[in-house]
């Protein structure tokens, strides 16, 4: 790490390069969902969208989570067999 990008959510200007810091600035609003949380709660969200959305996020976290171990399993080495199901 070359330089510390932010301190505590300060977002640091180094050579008056405002897009540079406007970007990193995204990024961390991005991140902590600090920009999502602002869109959803700009207008009125119905209880079946947020029942829609919350049961949207759970299935896309459950997915995530399987293929992130089915990928570790890919790569993982010294295993038995290199390439499992191939012969």
């Amino acid at each position: 790490m070359k330089h510390m990008k932010f301190l505590a959510r300060t977002v640091l200007v180094n050579n008056n390069n405002i897009e540079e810091a406007c970007r990193v600035l995204n990024r961390i609003l991005g991140k902590e969902e600090i920009l999502d949380q602002y869109r959803r709660t700009r207008y009125y969200e119905k209880p079946f969208q947020v029942r829609r959305r919350i049961n949207f996020e759970r299935c896309k976290a459950i997915y995530n989570e399987d293929m992130d171990r089915k990928i570790q399993f890919v790569l993982r080495k010294n295993r038995v067999e290199p390439f499992p199901g191939c012969s």
